[in-house]
């Protein structure tokens, strides 16, 4: 198959990490995943040891972002089930992250799972992928019909979505293998928001009947926790459950029995209707142009449903890494607010060149990533600006790398990201925010010297806990950064004047930074309503001080209405210029759709903010601040601001503050 042919194939399934494995005979997985698969099969992952009454691993603190040593390995979980003892397998590569990837497995009858895990490549894939595997397994009569294993299978997920032993990314990627694939089908159904892609080998597919008893159920507006529920406007189509995109590979079905199934996805990923051949999914459906998905829309119409009727060995090295490679193309974020969730491309490290680097911060070693992409060379030559991104409290930098999307931002706009990896916190296989000044002068001096970076263009961004950090960093060390942008947590000074890092308290400074905040409806309790209502909350308080430092009121908005914008018009944002100029000091949105947790729809908003503005600081630590219309394309396209307005960075002060930025922001 020639170049173009190939090209062709790729466009024709929208599939975008499948070029090893175009042709069928091809043992290895895609070279534009970051570790590879194939080869021959692996060593026996040995007798597996107990995971029941084992006590909980210690903290590792020589591992950054690992699980523990002593957690690595293949081990064995009991479950008592109506009385009748069933178990599950969990192997744990040496180098696996905390919240790592993992592939749930329903393994086939005939066959011990280690000699099935080994001949089929997974235990190799997983080691090479520092990823994980959790493993279902048949009774001891083999796979029962999917609603007689629905209590074990039920079990064992619950299990494995939530221990002390480890931490998993929080949504899965599913693979089952004969009659043990229709059962772990029966909850990706039932759970269709917590799973990413899935693959089935020889299955039979479920009956119309349990299909139908989800299809038309939907999704609330209910939160969880301390979040608040959302309340949707009258006449609001809620989202059913087969509405929910989920790209689906069956691989040699039972044609007499897959129609419901493959019908079932096929609607739930609103696919064409006629397929496409292609050299090793089979057919495929693609999701079709203009779909009008909530799950999709930020990445536009990425999902598929394939068939392939030709029989494989399910055993086989070449079938395992064609699945890996199809099912690897995606990821997902936000596993329980459906109005939240996202399917979207995963990030290839190896692909992007991302780097993932360690260092000692106040005597711990801390893991961060650094991607540089091609574009900040050709866009900034020698002065990208840099984006540093704290992700919330228990995700990990590789969670927030993949879940936020600001490397899509960065391949566009050339900005460079560092993304700040956690500490432990409550367990060993969870993390939060510490030391997180130390850490961040470190990575800007390292940053400054060995990268090819702007320093008056250091931008700040973060979520929840993460936002938490940037929001008190702007407070206490505004000179820090040029702009700040951050999603679902806000600050603002004690009554004391202090505000408080890590828990160190740090005064509050009196100069202002460009500053913007994004929320959810269905958000944190504390950021509950919004600022023209009688509920005070830490909106209300972070709204006060900013507005204050830069000599306006809650009355000097744009609009008291709100600017709409978005899918669906979900965002409603306010923003608060400096007197007399049309230059935005502070800005607010609320995403009207969502709960707690970011969607990378948000990211290019706040990069579309944080790009207009520079800084740079003298030796006594004052801040002169610039504002450019262009985002600073040309470079020399910036102007002064102050809190008050504005003068000619090279012309000295304007004669009337605003005729420096007349005109629209840009």
């Amino acid at each position: 198959m020639n170049t173009i042919d190939r090209r062709q194939m790729l466009r024709a399934t929208g599939t975008l990490a499948l070029t090893a494995a175009l042709a069928t005979q091809a043992p290895a997985m895609s070279a534009a995943h970051a570790h590879g698969s194939g080869g021959q099969p692996g060593a026996d992952p040995g007798e597996a040891r107990p995971l029941d009454g084992r006590p909980f691993p210690a903290y590792d603190y020589s591992r950054a972002n690992k699980l523990p040593k002593e957690m690595t390995g293949y081990w064995t979980k009991s479950f008592d089930i109506d009385g009748q003892p069933r178990t599950a397998k969990v192997y744990i590569s040496p180098e696996t992250p905390i919240r790592s990837y993992f592939t749930v497995i329903a393994v086939p009858d005939g066959i011990t799972t280690s000699a099935f895990l080994r001949t089929s490549s997974w235990l190799d894939i997983a080691r090479r992928r520092q990823e994980g595997l959790f493993v279902l397994e048949p009774g001891e009569g083999g796979w029962g019909a999917p609603a007689n294993e629905a209590a074990y299978v039920e079990a064992a997920m619950a299990f494995y979505q939530s221990n002390r032993y480890f931490s998993i990314f929080g949504e899965h990627y599913l693979v089952g293998y004969g009659s043990g694939a229709p059962a772990l089908e029966a909850w990706a159904v039932a759970h269709p928001l917590r799973v990413i892609s899935q693959a089935y080998i020889d299955s039979a597919g479920l009956s119309t009947a349990y299909l139908s008893s989800y299809a038309a159920q939907e999704f609330g507006g209910e939160t969880e926790g301390t979040y608040t529920d959302v309340v949707f406007p009258d006449g609001f189509d809620l989202i059913r459950y087969d509405q929910t995109v989920l790209p689906t590979w069956y691989i040699h079905p039972d044609q007499r029995s897959i129609g419901p199934s493959l019908a079932y996805w096929k609607r739930a990923n609103d696919t064409v209707s006629t397929g496409a051949r292609h050299g090793t999914l089979g057919t495929v459906y693609k999701q079709r142009r203009g779909s009008g998905r909530w799950m999709t829309s930020y990445a536009g119409p990425i999902s598929q449903v394939a068939v392939h009727n030709r029989q494989s060995r399910p055993a086989s090295t070449v079938s395992t890494s064609q699945i890996v490679d199809f099912l690897t193309t995606y990821t997902r974020y936000e596993n329980f607010f459906a109005y939240g969730n996202q399917l979207f491309e995963r990030a290839d490290y190896a692909k992007l060149g991302v780097q993932v680097r360690t260092m000692m911060v106040e005597g711990f070693l801390r893991e961060y990533l650094v991607y540089v992409p091609r574009s900040a060379r050709k866009l900034w030559r020698t002065k990208a600006p840099v984006v540093f991104v704290w992700p919330g409290n228990s995700q990990t930098d590789k969670v927030f790398f993949d879940a936020a999307q600001w490397w899509k931002v960065a391949e566009r706009e050339g900005c460079i990201l560092v993304t700040i990896c956690e500490q432990y916190s409550n367990t060993s296989v969870s993390v939060s925010h510490r030391d997180s000044v130390a850490f961040f002068r470190q990575l800007r001096d390292i940053m400054v010297s060995q990268y090819p970076v702007d320093p008056t263009r250091f931008y700040s961004t973060g979520q929840s806990a993460g936002s938490g950090v940037t929001q008190n960093l702007a407070i206490a060390f505004p000179e820090y950064f040029a702009a700040v942008a951050s999603t679902s947590f806000t600050a603002a000074p004690s009554a004391s004047g202090t505000v408080t890092l890590d828990g160190i308290e740090y005064p509050a400074s009196s100069q202002t930074i460009p500053n913007y905040q994004i929320y959810g409806y269905g958000d944190l309790s504390f950021l509950a309503g919004g600022l023209w209502d009688d509920t005070e909350n830490s909106l209300d308080s972070w709204a006060r001080h900013h507005l204050r430092l830069n000599g306006l009121q809650l009355s000097d908005v744009d609009t008291l209405a709100g600017q709409r914008s978005g899918w669906h018009d979900r965002f409603q944002t306010w923003t608060w210029h400096a007197r007399d100029t049309h230059v935005p000091v502070l800005k607010l949105t609320k995403n009207l759709y969502r709960s707690h947790n970011t969607i990378p729809e948000e990211s290019p908003l706040m990069w579309d903010f944080l790009k207009h503005y520079s800084r740079k600081v003298d030796t006594h630590g004052n801040v002169t601040r610039y504002y450019s219309r262009s985002g600073f394309r040309p470079p020399e396209d910036k102007k002064l601001i102050g809190a008050w307005g504005c003068r000619s960075a090279d012309h000295g002060p304007a004669a009337v503050d605003g005729d420096c930025l007349a005109g629209d922001e840009g």
